[in-house]
């Protein structure tokens, strides 16, 4: 996804808030939820923004005036402190700007649940007719799967949604008149029609409503552990290729982190699928029309394994990692393309409070899926929340395929505690660069101290060339 550099940009989200029934259960599936927006202007000149809510399928906005925003600055409104949204509410939002803007949204659970990760994932700016989310459970793998698909067009929409089976016969629901910019929330957890469990992926097509016409939307899943407390979100997409990078891939790193992919087939036709690790092994597999298939690192590779990998295919494909073990409970969406400038909105970091749990710290991960790059081509500028440049990164040279990382401690001083004040404020926000041409894909894993253990979760950064 690419922001485009217009005078007034409409930025449609997804919200999830007040999901769940109760906080005292350990399960994530059982949580309640509060979302935070982060954004980032990353357009030339202050940006005046306005963010319009929607409950689910209302077509009634709540709009509300946020203050203007510097060029390069990070900042976050937290929909639980808007008295304007009753206790519960649950939908979507759409922001408006006079600059360009970049959002990743936060779900935050409530002290009460004993969920400790903040899934994330990003908004958008544009939709399409076809979506696919690469994966969704129900009652599998300790998990049930909340997919939510926003109309973005300015007609309501007629939906069709595809639950495709690992093995067995797809399952197809409709919900028609979707207002604009309102969302449909499909919980798998409760979905009759999936029967007592479900392993598979999701396609959502959209029409304008009573037409054949094509419609735009757009999709996130959140997913949840049932008796467990894991959780993460991710996107879903409308940008296939027969090649997918990923930024991350472990094998039990540190004795215990592992990543798996799940790989959808976007084709109606069988087809060949190669998992290439940085370490040189080598995973395949063939996928039926419109199936999944999952891929353990550590089928093929060696413990302590750490590194990035390529998804080839004989045909278009989509890809979303995950990481699991040792706290952690990520998810990504594999990216198809690379960009020379990628924005980040949430970057924190914390030198004196990460071992009492109160603040985070977030980890770059940049893999190069274009020509090699020389040291010093590339750079990391970490802005603080008035847009201000408090240091640069400069990185070493990176081949093509090879990924460095990169965390605001490496600017000294000014990164110790980067993206917290004094006041009680927050807002930390960065900006990969490479020369012009060069393919950058960023992953960036936001990661929380909880006693001995950790917790994090993953988004992808967004292009901005």
């Amino acid at each position: 996804m690419k922001v485009k550099f217009v005078s007034a940009i409409m930025l449609v989200v997804m919200l999830l808030a007040g999901l769940g029934t109760s906080v005292a259960q350990a399960g994530a599936y059982a949580a309640d939820f509060v979302t935070s927006i982060t954004y980032q202007n990353v357009g030339t000149a202050a940006a005046q923004v306005t963010i319009q809510f929607y409950a689910e399928a209302n077509g009634t906005p709540i709009t509300i005036t946020r203050p203007d925003l510097p060029p390069m600055a990070g900042t976050s409104i937290f929909v639980g402190s808007l008295g304007d949204l009753a206790p519960g509410f649950q939908g979507s939002a759409a922001i408006s700007s006079s600059q360009p803007l970049v959002a990743t949204l936060v779900q935050v659970p409530v002290p009460a649940s004993g969920v400790k990760v903040r899934p994330l994932s990003n908004g958008f700016t544009s939709g399409s007719d076809y979506v696919l989310v690469p994966t969704a459970l129900k009652a599998t793998f300790d998990a049930n799967t909340i997919v939510s698909v926003q109309n973005v067009d300015s007609d309501p929409a007629d939906l069709e949604v595809v639950f495709v089976p690992v093995s067995g016969a797809p399952v197809t629901v409709t919900f028609e008149d979707l207002p604009a910019f309102a969302t449909k929330y499909f919980d798998l957890g409760t979905m009759t029609e999936l029967g007592s469990t479900f392993n598979g992926s999701v396609q959502i097509y959209a029409t304008k409503a009573g037409t054949t016409d094509p419609g735009a939307v757009v999709a996130s899943a959140l997913e949840l552990k049932i008796v467990q407390t894991g959780a993460y979100a991710f996107e879903g997409a409308s940008e296939f290729g027969t090649m997918i990078y990923m930024p991350s891939a472990l094998c039990q790193f540190n004795g215990v982190q592992t990543s798996s992919y799940a790989v959808q087939n976007t084709t109606a036709a069988s087809v060949d699928v190669t998992v290439t690790y940085s370490s040189g092994e080598i995973a395949t597999a063939t996928l039926a029309a419109g199936a999944k298939q999952s891929f353990n690192a550590c089928d093929v590779n060696d413990p302590g394994f750490i590194g990035s990998a390529q998804i080839s295919a004989t045909g278009d494909i989509v890809a979303m990692g995950k990481i699991f073990g040792g706290g952690l409970s990520t998810a990504f969406l594999g990216f198809n393309s690379g960009a020379s400038k990628v924005a980040l909105p949430y970057v924190r970091w914390t030198t004196d409070h990460w071992f009492d749990g109160t603040r985070q710290r977030a980890f770059i991960a940049i893999q190069n899926v274009g020509a090699p790059l020389a040291a010093g081509e590339v750079a990391v500028k970490y802005y603080d929340k008035n847009g201000t440049l408090v240091g640069t990164d400069t990185l070493d040279a990176i081949a093509t395929g090879a990924k460095v990382n990169s965390n605001a401690s490496t600017i000294g001083a000014a990164g110790a505690e980067f993206g917290y004040y004094t006041d009680g404020t927050f807002g930390g926000a960065a900006v990969v660069e490479g020369p012009a041409g060069s393919e950058l894909a960023v992953i960036v894993r936001v990661q929380s101290r909880v006693g001995s253990l950790s917790v994090a979760e993953d988004y992808s950064g967004i292009a901005i060339d």
